[in-house]
């Protein structure tokens, strides 16, 4: 495709197709290299539109690239943000769709949920945190869009920061009664520990993730609304979800979060 045919309106219809059609494709990067992330966060926000305009309701924010080894790694210095909807909600005890999706990876995490709105900009984390009703353990299901899981981060802002499906914990806890920073997860595949961090890998600490997520939607626009979901961003690397895999989340205060890989 000739790079005068893109447009932030076309690159959000080949993401959402692709999406809907649990079939990769190749970098949209590689095909158009002027894609910038100002324009790959506007086809996000053209996608939330038809996600809305087809009977989807929002439900909250996703970080992602909260991680310092992370940001190296894809060669920026900032974490991303996209869009949650209730399309991606996983209920507990339900396994993970791998059919209607095209390669998930289950990633822990620490969640917010949102008691007022939260609106930048000039948000500290001690302002963000205050509006945070109460905080939640959570396993997200990430699922790119690009062939070999193979992407620049114009292509994951673009394609909403890779979201598939996200789970929440039963157990909640004030904000002021968790040390955050220190809140821990051990991740299990099938019986065996393989990852662990704490929530100091979440953007040095989760409420500086949120409050960076606060001021950066203002900049486009968009607030935080009360009962909004807000995925702080992976606290490990994430893991394949392979069929019939038992993945679980062990949170020092959470509780334990568990799913299953579809065959």
């Amino acid at each position: 495709m000739g790079t005068d045919a893109w447009s932030a309106a076309l690159v959000a219809e080949r993401l959402l197709q692709a999406e809907d059609r649990a079939t990769a494709q190749t970098s949209i990067k590689a095909e158009w290299e002027s894609l910038d992330l100002a324009t790959a966060y506007a086809a996000q926000d053209i996608a939330l539109g038809i996600r809305v305009a087809r009977g989807e309701k929002v439900t909250g924010v996703k970080l992602g690239v909260t991680s310092k080894a992370k940001q190296r790694q894809v060669g920026v210095d900032a974490p991303s943000t996209a869009w949650l909807t209730d399309r991606m909600i996983l209920p507990i005890g339900e396994t993970v769709p791998r059919d209607r999706l095209i390669h998930a990876r289950a990633e822990p995490e620490i969640a917010f949920v949102m008691g007022r709105r939260l609106e930048g900009p000039g948000i500290s984390a001690a302002t963000a945190l205050a509006a945070v009703d109460h905080v939640v353990g959570a396993i997200e299901i990430i699922d790119s869009r690009f062939s070999g899981y193979k992407f620049s981060m114009m292509d994951a802002v673009a394609d909403n920061n890779s979201s598939g499906r996200y789970v929440t914990g039963p157990i909640s806890r004030r904000p002021e009664d968790l040390d955050l920073a220190l809140e821990a997860c051990l991740l299990e595949v099938d019986g065996e520990i393989v990852d662990s961090a704490t929530g100091a890998a979440v953007h040095g600490h989760p409420a500086e993730a949120l409050a960076f997520a606060a001021n950066t939607l203002a900049e486009r626009g968009h607030a935080m609304e009360a009962g909004w979901v807000v995925l702080t961003g992976g606290m490990t690397d994430a893991v394949p979800v392979e069929p019939g895999a038992r993945i679980a989340a062990h949170f020092t205060n959470l509780g334990t979060i568990t799913v299953a890989g579809g065959r």
